[in-house]
Formats: structure tokens, sequence, C-alpha cells
């Protein structure tokens, strides 16, 4: 090999080739590396658009389209701010969820846009559950995990698989409302999923899910179509940019090829066909939530709804244990991040796509591509890491979490939640609550206040509501009490709260339950 280093590798390659034609008398044509002008299969080699209206001009109605983002952390505003001045209608639009009513998708809802919606959250968008309930507007409610992986499913080419999350649940049985009449009545509903069990554990299946377009937001593109994205605006960006047959990506700036080193491209650009550079951003915080530094906010008086919450709160905090992967629901478990001891090392995931939560910020930290599942403005420890959904849910459904509290509209005696639903009347959705307690090894706390707001119990022998899941509660946790759940036998009342005794809370729980021979008081966890 000596007497060929100075030859370029053009002159090597044809070199070679020369000798192999003589050997074997095969008509080989040497194309130059350098000169080379074969195509690609069918990407455009320019990917950059200069006009937003040119980059989503050939989508038409009743197109599919996936749209990035959760809440409103990490939406293509630009690409949908272009599709409301684009005459398109009957779209169907499968997103975490719809943003607001005056910003993100709730802008194509107002304009009748969209005929059916899958999502996992309807959240806070008035118009969105107004459209679902009037018979307006379809909605394939789908747990997020579920999701996130039929979408990555949809851009890998597998065209289903299977998952424990909603076993046992309508997602499983068929009957969750598609499509409400004008009257009320249920018009069209979901279908059963076909179920398997393997190793012992049930398990439904879900076909994926491949768009006709995917409307996506990063941070930083190169014209390669290689892409970074910021904090928790990844979330779903990525799954979709590779389960659409066209994918569009909005970015807030475009760098030269070679400015993006390899080990920094979150998306490789052979998923990407179209980049545009946002005009402006508004990057609006739906829930702007901030570190209070007031200490005379501590004198405030707290009114009883505070006082029961924070019992509620300082019981949960007790369950924390050092080195604990622990995932905490939207509202009153969230809270209980406020009481986590100085002395424990606890890793706080968030299913948007966050491992290493930390408290809420201060003003001047306000980043709004940074948010936790409940959409508010948060921070991170040193040793946080940001990544999708579809790696969220991995971590999830593959039993990393050691710990999932989550609040609750009713309990049965036997485990059952239920949470996400009142059918015809309040429709909020399952967000990541169905993955998250059909996870292997997690231990699953349900935090929430003893009755309801007219005094009904919320601890019942069957649960009256649709299911999240089914016997996976292992512990309530109310201001009343503490139980212990077998899912064989039923509830063991383990602590009982200051000023209540064991008839007291026998007459408002909807179910019988022994009492532990052990019964202690509640405890209370002390940080100060």
């Amino acid at each position: 090999m000596s007497k060929f280093v100075n030859l370029s590798r053009d002159r090597y390659i044809k070199m070679i080739w020369n000798k192999l034609k003589m050997c074997h008398n095969v008509p080989i044509q040497i194309l130059s590396c350098k000169s080379s002008t074969a195509a690609p299969h069918s990407k455009r080699r320019n990917k950059v658009y200069q006009n937003i209206e040119e980059a989503v001009q050939d989508i038409q109605s009743g197109a599919t389209l996936l749209v990035g983002g959760f809440g409103l952390c990490g939406i293509p505003e630009n690409l949908i701010n272009a599709l409301l001045r684009h005459r398109i209608s009957d779209l169907t639009v499968v997103s975490n969820n719809a943003g607001v009513d005056d910003f993100g998708l709730g802008l194509l809802l107002n304009q009748r846009k969209i005929k059916k919606i899958i999502a996992s959250y309807v959240g806070e968008n008035a118009e969105f559950e107004r459209q679902y309930l009037k018979g307006e507007l379809e909605l394939e409610l789908t747990p997020q995990g579920t999701l996130a992986e039929r979408i990555r499913a949809g851009g890998a080419g597998i065209p289903a698989f299977f998952t424990p999350a909603a076993y046992g649940t309508l997602v499983h049985e068929g009957g969750v409302p598609v499509k409400y009449a004008k009257d009320g009545t249920i018009q069209l509903s979901s279908e059963p999923r076909k179920s398997e069990v393997f190793n012992g554990k049930p398990y439904i299946m879900e076909e994926a899910i491949v768009g006709d377009y995917a409307l996506i937001k990063a941070w930083k593109a190169d014209p390669l179509g290689n892409l970074i994205y910021h904090k928790s605006a990844r979330n779903f960006n990525p799954t979709m940019a590779k389960a659409a047959r066209t994918t569009i990506v909005e970015v807030e700036e475009i760098v030269d090829v070679g400015e993006i080193k390899p080990d920094e491209v979150h998306t490789p650009g052979i998923f990407v066909d179209r980049i545009i550079k946002g005009d402006h951003y508004e990057k609006r915080i739906e829930k702007l939530k901030i570190t209070n530094t007031d200490q005379s906010s501590a004198k405030t008086e707290k009114h009883k709804s505070d006082l029961t919450r924070e019992r509620i709160i300082k019981r949960a905090a007790l369950e924390f244990k050092d080195g604990m992967y622990a995932n905490l629901g939207i509202g009153i478990p969230m809270l209980a991040s406020n009481y986590i001891p100085k002395d424990i090392r606890l890793s706080l995931q968030s299913e948007n796509g966050i491992l290493g939560l930390g408290t809420f910020p201060l003003f001047r930290e306000v980043d709004p591509d940074l948010i936790n599942a409940g959409k508010e403005t948060v921070t991170v420890v040193p040793g946080a890491s940001f990544f999708g959904s579809d790696d969220s849910f991995a971590m999830i459904r593959g039993g990393h979490m050691d710990l999932t509290m989550l609040g609750a509209m009713e309990v049965s005696k036997l485990g059952d939640l239920a949470n996400w639903m009142i059918p015809g009347k309040l429709v909020k959705g399952m967000g990541g609550a169905m993955d998250l307690v059909a996870a292997p090894g997690t231990k699953v706390v349900v935090c929430m206040e003893h009755n309801s707001k007219k005094g009904d119990p919320k601890i019942l022998d069957n649960c009256t509501l649709p299911l999240t899941g089914k016997q996976c509660v292992d512990l309530i946790i109310t201001e009343k009490g503490v139980f212990s759940v077998d899912k064989g036998k039923g509830l063991t009342l383990k602590e009982i709260a200051d000023g209540f005794s064991v008839d007291d809370i026998k007459a408002c729980t909807g179910c019988d339950f022994e009492v532990s021979d052990d019964l202690k008081p509640m405890q209370q966890i002390n940080i100060e």
C-alpha cells in the first residue's frame, strides 16, 4: 500500500476498479466522489423555505396532521398561524392536547378547521371541550404514553404493538365517546382493543399512527435538516418528525452545515423535508408559577381548603425515600415536592420529558421552554436531563419509576382508580395516568380529599366513573386517614388524623374497611 499513499482518493479508486475490469471483463462506470450528480431518493435538496405559505400550500382538506408541543410549550405557532390563512378544513389533528382557546391549535378549533382530534388531554381548553360535548368535534382520547408510542411505531414502520396501559378500561373494552349527537347522546364510540397475555400479564393492542404532515418546532436547524430542541420543548416533536410522509419544521435559528456537531443532533435530517425560520415567537406560558421570596406570606391566614391539602401533602411526602425516581401528578401530588427532606436525594420525573425537576423558578429564571406536566414553569436540578415523550414513557412503562402519586375522583376498595372523565359533563382526558398506574414495580399512591364538594364518598365498593386502571392503587392518603390496599381483600385503615374517630371515618367512606391492630395517628413530615 505504501506506493499508493500519494495518490488522490479518486485516482486510487479508479485504479482499483480498472484492475477489476481487466480481471473480470465487467463494464463498470467510475463516478468521481467530488463531482457526482446522483440525486437523492425523493428529498428536495434545498429544504429551507423563505415563505411559510409556500411551506404549507400543498396541505389539503382532510389531511392528517401531527402537531408537536405539550400544552403551549414547543408548539409550531408560526405554522399553525399559516394554516389559519390557508383554505383547508376537515383536518384530523394528532397532538397531546389542543392548546388554549385563543392560542395554538385552539385557533384552528375556533375557525372550525378541525374535524377530529387524537389526543390524551383536553385540559383547560373550554372551546375544545364545548365542541366535543356538543357533537361538533370527534375526539379519540388515547393514553399519553400510548399516543407517543403509536407515533413512534408509525415512524419506525411497526404497524401495531401491545401495551399494559388501559387494560380493563373503556379504552380496552370500547365505549369511549368519540362523537356526541347534538342532544347529548353518544353518536359514535370507540371500538374494543384486542388483548393478549404475555408472561402472565394482560396487554392490549394499539395501532401505529402515520401522518400526512408533521408540523413541529425545534430550536436550531442546519440546511440538511439536522435539529436541536430546547429543554422541555422537545416533548412530542422528535417523535412526530419521524412519523409523517412530509415533515415541516419551524425553528428559531438556521445555522450553517457543520455548526451542529454530529453528537449534538437530536433529529437527523433524513426525517425532515421542509424548514422555515419563524418570524415571531410569542411563547405564551400557560401557568406561570414562581417561587415566593416574600417571607411575610407565611404569616397569611390559611383557608380550610389549604389546611386540608397541606395535611395530605405533608403525609404524602413521608413516602419519599432516598434514591427514588418518582412521578408526581397534577394538583395535590405535585405540591408534595415542596416537602422533600434535605437529606433525601429524589429524582422527580415529568412525563413531558424531564428527569430532575426542581422548584418553581424565581421570576428572572422563568423559561417558557421549561414546564412540568401541569404546564407550570419549573427549574431543574444539577444532573437533570431532557428527552422526548416516547423515552419518557419507556421509563414509566418499563418499570423504572419507584413511585407515582396521583389525584382521584374515585377509588374502589380493591384499588381501582377513576380520575379522567365524567361522561357527558367533564372531560379532561387521562393524560399519562393510565400508563403510570400500569407500570410494573411502581408504588401507586393516591392523594385526594376524602369526600367530594357535595360530601359524597370518593372511596367506594366499586367506582361509578370510567376507570383509569384496575386494582392498581397501593395506598390512599386523604385528610382524614391513610389506607393500605390489598388487591384481593380490600382496605385497611393504618393511620387516622387528629379530630376523627374510626366511626367518623366509617360514616364518610363508601365501603367497609379493616382497622389495623397498630392504628396510629396520621403522620406529618416536618422539614423545618
